[in-house]
């Protein structure tokens, strides 16, 4: 039950957090849909186990004991007097008392009239009452509310974007005004800041003055309100609550809209001379607290790399790579072994330094684990990582002989199709002859492997035929002619 009624004090005080939030209903009647009595079969367990209630006028009690012989019991009910009658024994003021002060008070009171009477005081029904909101809200009116509701329980959807949780006034019942900062309540547990209201409050939020916002390396970034007189030391140390171990102190950022040169809102740049004069800080300025891991010098990384975004191969990509300095590219790629391929040709990897080439032969660095290296990686290096790319050369009697693309796990078909296919005049059954790149011949069956030659056979007897036919006619013509002239010479 404890657990519960903490929770019920301090829910509703997201609006005072670091991060301000606005409320989202637009709602006219948003004050009717203010809940303020949360489970309200738990009231009277909790008002009873709470050395905080207050007697409250509407509160039901039961008041039991025995008068010698005869066993009294009956009912009390608070009215705004608070004058309570205890049987005719007397009457009690129960003004500012809680309830156990009642109970010992109503208590000792029959006991000193009937000793040993067991005289018992019961809190049967806790009273609820009415308060009054106005102010900065989105709609004014009345609520409800119970004892043990806390004023930041209106910090809820009933307030707009200008709403101040920093200055909220509360006006009692006599006349007293007291002016409350829900945001110590939150940020600090100052349950003084947060107190329960009573009926016939009048709950004022009055409009916010300065709201700023600070991001980064801060321990926490956020929109704040803050108070007269504070600036940019009181957002840093007391709302961020100081600098984050790699926090860059040297060069604040802040963006100003309001009272801005630039209508669109401009960038200055803080110094540590700024900080130390406490900036003076204007309405809706934000400030961004860079880290020092900003300041970081970087390379370039180009070429056949895997994206980091997408995992797919990228062809000239460009990745940009912070380092400290000192790094080598030993350590470098080692650190970013993910970034190579099949198809990444470490080998032949070259540095693009200023108006330099330096070759650079990465496979020792990611495959050897003993090997060191002092190349040291220098701001604005370029590491080019060409593509490593097999060729398959296909020859003979197809349509467009040629080097294609080797592709894993293809078979030789797939080469000759992409050479597009025989010469169904030159070449019969499909007929090759497959050699690797050391000439050794290869069946059809095996895997093509990288640099095969793969020549399609010219071998289709038509194909000689038409070769040849024209000059076994030309030398069978001049034979028959020679032949013809010689017999008829010879008569």
């Amino acid at each position: 039950m404890k657990n519960k009624y903490l929770l019920f004090i301090f829910f509703p005080l997201w609006v005072c957090s670091g991060v301000y939030v606005s409320a989202q209903s637009t709602s006219s009647d948003a004050i009717s849909n203010l809940d303020l009595l949360g489970d309200v079969s738990q009231h009277t367990i909790l008002a009873r186990s709470s050395a905080e209630y207050r007697v409250t006028p509407g509160d039901v009690y039961m008041l039991t004991y025995a008068a010698g012989t005869n066993q009294v019991s009956y009912i009390i009910l608070v009215d705004t007097s608070y004058r309570i009658r205890v049987s005719n024994l007397g009457v009690i003021n129960g003004a500012g008392k809680t309830f156990m002060q009642l109970k010992n008070e109503v208590e000792a009171t029959v006991t000193n009239n009937y000793p040993l009477s067991g005289v018992q005081l019961v809190l049967n029904q806790p009273a609820v009452f009415r308060i009054y909101i106005n102010g900065e809200v989105r709609t004014t009116g009345e609520a409800s509310a119970w004892g043990l509701s806390r004023l930041s329980l209106l910090a809820g959807e009933n307030l707009t974007a200008f709403s101040s949780i920093r200055d909220v006034s509360v006006k009692s019942s006599n006349g007293q005004t007291r002016v409350y900062d829900l945001f110590k309540a939150q940020r600090y547990g100052d349950v003084s800041q947060d107190p329960y209201l009573r009926p016939g409050d009048v709950i004022t939020f009055n409009r916010i003055k300065r709201i700023v916002t600070i991001e980064g390396a801060v321990e926490r970034p956020g929109t704040y309100q803050l108070l007269d007189g504070e600036n940019i030391k009181e957002l840093i140390a007391i709302y961020g609550s100081g600098f984050t171990p790699i926090a860059d102190k040297t060069r604040l950022e802040m963006v100003r809209l309001i009272n801005s040169p630039d209508v669109a809102g401009n960038k200055l740049f803080l110094t540590e001379k700024d900080l130390a004069n406490n900036y003076v800080l204007e309405h809706y300025d934000i400030i961004n607290v860079p880290t020092i891991s900003q300041l970081q010098p970087v390379m370039f990384v180009e070429g056949a790399l895997i994206s980091e975004i997408t995992s797919d191969l990228v062809v000239t990509s460009r990745i940009t790579v912070p380092f400290n300095n000192g790094d080598t590219y030993a350590s470098l790629v080692r650190r970013n072994i993910n970034w190579f391929t099949p198809v990444s040709d470490t080998q032949n990897a070259y540095i693009i330094r200023k108006n330099e080439r330096i070759p650079i032969n990465l496979n020792p660095m990611l495959y050897n684990a003993s090997y060191s290296d002092d190349i040291l990686v220098h701001d604005g290096d370029v590491l080019i990582v060409p593509f490593r790319q097999y060729f398959v050369t296909v020859a003979g009697s197809v349509a467009r002989p040629g080097r294609y693309p080797y592709i894993p796990d293809r078979k030789w078909e797939y080469y000759i199709g992409l050479a597009g296919g025989f010469i169904a005049e030159r070449n019969a059954f499909n007929s090759v002859t497959i050699t690797d790149m050391d000439g050794k011949k290869r069946k059809k069956t095996d895997a093509v492997l990288p640099e095969t030659t793969i020549t399609a056979s010219t071998n289709h007897a038509l194909y000689y035929f038409n070769l040849y036919s024209p000059v076994i006619l030309t030398v069978f013509s001049i034979l028959t002619t020679f032949l013809s002239l010689r017999a008829i010479t010879s008569r």
